[in-house]
């Protein structure tokens, strides 16, 4: 399947699958709530020039999450200028970094260096978030790291740096989502050692206390001056976030986040929808020769990976389907493993092109159909199209964090009646922009008093003006 012998077919699909996640990046406007509610944090973060406290507005604190995501958002604003495409490009690159990281398997196999490539990139989770301001790509890549290390300090010991790698993995992974690093890696690599016998073995390759103070140098300067600059941080990260969180999706001290319960193994559905078609071939290939792929270390370590994240979740009603990305991995070196013996690859790669093509498809037809800002769900175009710098904007009732985003922070929020009443008594010009499902909530007084100038499908943006 050559093109030349420069450039094959297999590079060609990565590089315009990269190119239309690329273009989706700039071309999309940020999405309430989370992927506008992270960027919000580091747009104050690189303004403010406050790389310690995350803030989910100007002097309050964000304690859902640690820096790292934040990190790179900010720095690519301070680099590059605030936008969405420099919002979302630290994880179009950190999951290039990840296609780059595993193109090796396949030329120990003897195929093409691009194949993992594919098949991650039409799997719809990992494209999907090759262009998402989320924490869950900095978690994907710490794991990646941190697996892939692993099993090259054990059979590639010509390069010693992967069992330092392995470390760094951890410590990038405590400063991308937390301890949940330790959860998602150290049990698979246990029951690996225990079916092989290999504990002896990675004793003896891995520097434990070089590689301990290796952790601590990457992640706890931080946990340290967050808990000094804002009492209380650690007590809400640690309990909050991983135990009560975990244990339940109702728990009523959650500062920041939106309800998400689900079914009790949800998860498994997750990972059949969103990795589909590569799960489902995976699987298969799987029970196919399921009397000794736990015979194989290599097969065995990829299971192992693969299996222990959907399983740790199955009793969990607290969770969403970026939660699975962290396995997205382990199913592409599966497949790329049996490459040669999996039957229909055109047509799982056919299947794998659905996504892109209709989504491309279906931004031609809306774009071309001038629909394009009425069905975004953000409040960017309300703000570009209707909003003038000398007139205050407000959001009703609650924080619109893309409304945050692009009026620079400067959007209020107007909680009630009360509110809207001192406004509108003041004389003032201003403008409020109401979701569809709560303008029965205004007073039929005050909203006579409110002329509508825009809308989407969800808000509508009404000017006050005497």
């Amino acid at each position: 399947m050559k093109i030349s012998k420069k450039i094959s077919v297999y590079a060609l699909l990565v590089i315009g699958l990269l190119l239309f996640r690329a273009f989706f990046n700039y071309a999309i406007p940020l999405m309430d709530k989370t992927e506008a509610r992270y960027s919000e944090i580091a747009r104050i973060m690189a303004e403010t020039n406050d790389f310690t406290t995350l803030q989910i507005d100007y002097g309050i604190p964000f304690w859902a999450k640690p820096p790292l995501s934040t990190w790179l958002t900010a720095l690519s604003f301070k680099w590059f200028g605030v936008n969405e495409f420099t919002a979302r490009l630290p994880y179009l690159l950190l999951n290039i970094l990840v296609i780059l990281l595993i193109g090796r398997y396949a030329e120990r196999k003897k195929i093409d260096f691009f194949i993992p490539a594919v098949i991650l990139l039409t799997i719809p989770e990992f494209l999907i978030h090759t262009g998402v301001v989320s924490t869950d790509t900095a978690l994907a890549f710490s794991v990646t790291l941190v697996m892939i290390s692993f099993w090259e300090a054990l059979n590639n010991k010509s390069n010693k740096l992967w069992k330092y790698l392995f470390f760094v993995g951890l410590g990038l992974g405590l400063l991308a989502k937390g301890p949940i690093i330790f959860v998602l890696t150290a049990p698979p690599i246990f029951i690996w050692c225990v079916l092989f016998k290999k504990f002896k073995t990675i004793w003896k390759v891995f520097p434990w206390v070089l590689g301990t103070l290796l952790v601590g140098i990457i992640a706890i300067p931080w946990y340290y001056l967050a808990e000094q600059k804002t009492p209380g941080f650690l007590d809400y990260f640690i309990v909050g976030e991983h135990f009560k969180r975990y244990l339940s999706s109702g728990w009523k001290g959650d500062k920041y986040g939106f309800p998400k319960s689900q079914p009790l193994g949800m998860v498994w559905v997750f990972l059949a929808v969103f990795a589909l078609p590569w799960i489902q071939a995976a699987v298969g290939k799987i029970w196919k020769n399921k009397t000794h792929v736990f015979k194989d270390k290599w097969l065995a370590f990829l299971i192992l990976w693969l299996l222990w994240t959907p399983l740790f979740f199955t009793v969990s009603k607290s969770l969403i389907h970026p939660y699975i990305m962290p396995v997205m991995v382990p199913i592409a070196l599966l497949i790329t493993h049996w490459w040669n013996d999996i039957r229909k690859k055109k047509m799982l790669l056919k299947i794998g092109m659905i996504l892109p093509v209709t989504v491309l498809l279906l931004f031609i037809f809306i774009s071309f159909s001038g629909k394009k800002e009425f069905y975004a769900n953000s409040d960017k175009y309300l703000i570009e199209n209707n909003v003038t710098k000398n007139v205050p904007v407000f959001h009703w009732q609650s924080k619109s964090y893309s409304g945050q985003f692009y009026t620079k922070g400067k959007m209020g929020v107007i909680e009630n009646n009360d509110r809207l009443k001192t406004r509108i008594n003041s004389g003032e010009p201003f403008m409020v922009i109401i979701p569809n499902k709560r303008i029965k909530l205004i007073d039929s007084l005050h909203l006579k008093q409110l002329t509508k100038i825009g809308a989407n499908y969800k808000k509508g943006i009404y000017l006050f003006k005497k």
